[in-house]
């Protein structure tokens, strides 16, 4: 828990403070004082900010929905941990940029370009042309391309990992050999059917279940019922069987045995005994809790989506941008799923990450990466879509204003994601599988939305669609909250130098 909310922390605090020190950058450019140019930045890209940073909130608030408890204290310490890196963004980054005044972009890396004068084209202008030529093109190939990587998610298993994933050599990893070797794999997750019995002592119906479950496929032994033994509590109204499968805990015939004893084994066993049997165990619990995430994800990404979906409505004054950006972050989670299911389960390309073993996916994965991935992918809708409708409203022109939010933002978006992306593909070169499975997925996620879906197709799709894009029925505008990311003056003046050179000489289109 800990651990994921400083991942969370780290990653939205690294984006906000790039969009705000890019538009302090941009203030500067244009020949704003230092002083100035921080307060402009938290008038402009500070609302961005605080917006941003509230639809990661929703998203993390979302995992109540689940109703399981240490997922409810993770959304709070998360949801802190945001809260405290947003207001520091809008707070302390400005403040420390006024105090440093031109000293702020004093050294500079070896690498790094300056910004070219006006009316030269950059890099992201170049790409925002090629991408506005054919964006037909380019929209579809994105869209191919996540749909390929989705794939793989519906044949996704959810489970736990048993000790078989740990390192050869661990202490755990020696003890389940050992087991398996000397007692079958199924030794190592034994089902536990307890049983309450008609009266004190009366053990027959308990007895006859016992040899029946033995007999049933996929079954190596079921330990026999015997009165004054551990196998009977001292009272003599509980009797206890233990089920060996002859399959280890993370194995699909286990989870499909366990069904098997529940829905028809027992039932059958036990009609007209008075015996009540329920199965436990390590493996039961963890499959119980699988179904449980399973049953309560839709709901989950309903209701986190839906809420998404209204804040970005409220912000952008549309219907279609909203939807696409709430449509598109369920693409991404396909996606990175997929890919998780392609190495984790499937065993593609283990060897280059170091997997150690196979097996289903953790439970809580999807939940966990689409509550992160939901919020961080709505940062970057907001940082880029933000810039456009500054020019929409300037220009009414959508071709132009799509262009110079790419241009403007567009830089930020890849920054932000490429340090996400290191942030999280770090956590692949641990030991643990556990923590291997968590940055491997959150890694692809972020590169695939950050760098596929909002950077090529988001712009695609915008360009397409004209001024569809900024459609809001009226009186739906006449009920919404008034929420603006800046003034038009504001708006008005403050222009990325790279970008000037795309006014000229454009008109309403």
């Amino acid at each position: 828990g800990p651990t994921l909310a400083a991942m969370i922390g780290l990653g939205v605090g690294i984006d906000y403070a790039l969009f705000v020190i890019n538009r302090y950058r941009q203030a500067v450019l244009v020949g704003r004082g230092t002083k100035d140019a921080a307060l402009e930045a938290v008038n402009t890209a500070g609302r961005a900010v605080m917006f941003a940073g509230t639809t990661v909130v929703i998203a993390l608030a979302g995992l109540f929905v689940l109703g399981i408890s240490f997922m409810n204290g993770l959304a709070v310490g998360a949801g802190i941990t945001v809260i405290m890196v947003m207001l520091t963004a809008v707070t302390l980054l400005p403040a420390v940029m006024s105090l440093l005044g031109k000293k702020t972009f004093a050294i500079k890396m070896p690498w790094a370009r300056h910004p070219k004068p006006t009316g030269q084209k950059g890099g992201f202008a170049r790409y925002a042309s090629v991408i506005q030529r054919r964006p037909w093109l380019f929209g579809g190939l994105a869209i191919v391309v996540m749909l390929a990587l989705a794939a793989p998610t519906l044949s996704m298993r959810l489970g736990f990992p048993d000790a078989s994933g740990k390192a050869e050599g661990s202490t755990t990893r020696i003890a389940y050999d050992l087991t398996t070797e000397g007692f079958g794999a199924g030794a190592n997750g034994p089902l536990l059917v307890v049983a309450t019995l008609p009266q004190a002592g009366q053990v027959a119906g308990a007895q006859k279940l016992s040899a029946d479950l033995a007999k049933v496929p996929g079954v190596v032994a079921a330990s026999p019922v015997v009165p004054n033994t551990p196998s009977v509590s001292p009272d003599g109204t509980t009797a206890l069987i233990q089920v060996q499968p002859a399959t280890g805990p993370q194995d699909a015939a286990t989870s499909e045995l366990l069904a098997t004893l529940r829905n028809d084994v027992i039932p059958q066993a036990t009609s007209g005994t008075g015996v009540h049997a329920y199965v436990g165990g390590a493996t039961a619990v963890t499959e119980d809790f699988s179904l449980v995430l399973s049953e309560a994800l839709p709901m989950f990404l309903l209701v986190v989506v839906s809420l998404g979906f209204l804040a970005l409505m409220v912000l952008f004054r549309s219907l279609l941008i909203p939807l696409t950006a709430a449509l598109t972050s369920l693409l991404s989670l396909g996606a990175a799923l997929g890919a998780t299911v392609a190495v984790f389960q499937w065993g593609n390309f283990r060897e280059l990450f170091g997997v150690t073993a196979t097996g289903p996916i953790l439970p809580f994965l999807p939940v966990m990466l689409f509550a992160i991935l939901f919020g961080l992918s709505m940062d970057y809708q907001v940082f880029l879509v933000s810039r456009m409708q500054e020019e929409w409203t300037r220009t009414q022109d959508n071709r132009l204003s799509v262009r110079r939010g790419l241009i403007g933002s567009g830089r930020v978006v890849a920054a932000a994601a490429a340090i996400m992306f290191s942030v999280f593909i770090s956590f692949v070169f641990g030991d643990d599988n556990t923590i291997k499975m968590f940055g491997l997925s959150l890694a692809i996620a972020i590169a695939l939305d950050a760098f596929i879906i909002r950077l090529v197709f988001v712009p695609s799709l915008m360009t397409v669609l004209g001024k569809a894009n900024w459609y809001l029925p009226k009186w739906l505008s006449n009920i919404l909250p008034a929420v603006h990311i800046e003034s038009d003056e504001e708006a008005a003046e403050i222009v990325d130098p790279l970008a000037d050179s795309e006014t000229a000489g454009a008109g309403a289109r």
